[in-house]
């Protein structure tokens, strides 16, 4: 069994603050936006999704550095990021089970890379590291899914995801994998597509126990 964990949200507590940044710089871009409105519409996508949407609704471009703002402004936040609480304990459940895992996300490497080190989860990944950028469609497509699969040679049916979105949940579905929706911060009825749903990390390894 190979166990694909989204990062966001799910590894690491970046969530809030990565929502809190867009809604600024979208609101001040011409298109207000709250911090719930912005995980309503972009949690779990890519940036390039972010903006296909956002410059739909708004009618025009949105700045063209606005990404590299975004990332300013999160890379800043991230000294103070931590992980989520009780996923140190679900990685060293597997690795004493043998279990293979790997982080498949929306974020760039970059973000990847910076969000694992600072809470010093990149000794466990690196090599495993699976990001929207390697793919043409990101979710809620099962592209990065699928990709994070062939490349570690384990079948989509032995695959486990587990993911804080709906569009992460939708896109493990259209992979043919199964998937549990950790509602910490998401509404449970948007997750109902998942194979399970639970609130707390400690629940997790029972879960992927019986997958």
């Amino acid at each position: 069994m190979l166990v694909i964990f989204d990062n966001d949200g799910v590894l690491v507590d970046s969530e809030r603050l990565a929502n809190t940044i867009l809604a600024g710089l979208l609101t001040e871009a011409g298109l207000p936006y709250t911090f719930d409105e912005a995980v309503r519409d972009f949690m779990g996508g890519s940036m390039v999704s972010m903006r296909q949407k956002a410059e739909a609704r708004l009618g025009r471009p949105l700045p063209a550095d606005l990404e590299d703002r975004y990332h300013e402004q999160l890379f800043a936040g991230f000294e103070h990021l931590r992980a989520v609480p009780g996923v140190r304990e679900v990685l060293d459940h597997l690795d004493a089970a043998g279990t293979e895992y790997c982080v498949a996300s929306s974020g760039t490497h970059r973000r990847i890379r910076t969000a694992l080190t600072t809470v010093g989860f990149w000794d466990r990944f690196e090599g495993r590291v699976f990001s929207a950028e390697d793919v043409t469609h990101g979710k809620p497509a099962p592209d990065l899914f699928l990709h994070a699969a062939s490349t570690l040679g384990v079948k989509p049916a032995d695959c486990v995801v587990v993911e804080d979105s709906p569009l992460g949940v939708a896109a493990a579905n259209a992979a043919g994998m199964k998937v549990y929706g950790y509602a910490a911060m998401t509404d449970p009825a948007k997750l109902a597509s998942a194979t399970g749903i639970f609130h707390q990390m400690t629940a997790l390894p029972t879960l992927l126990d019986a997958a």
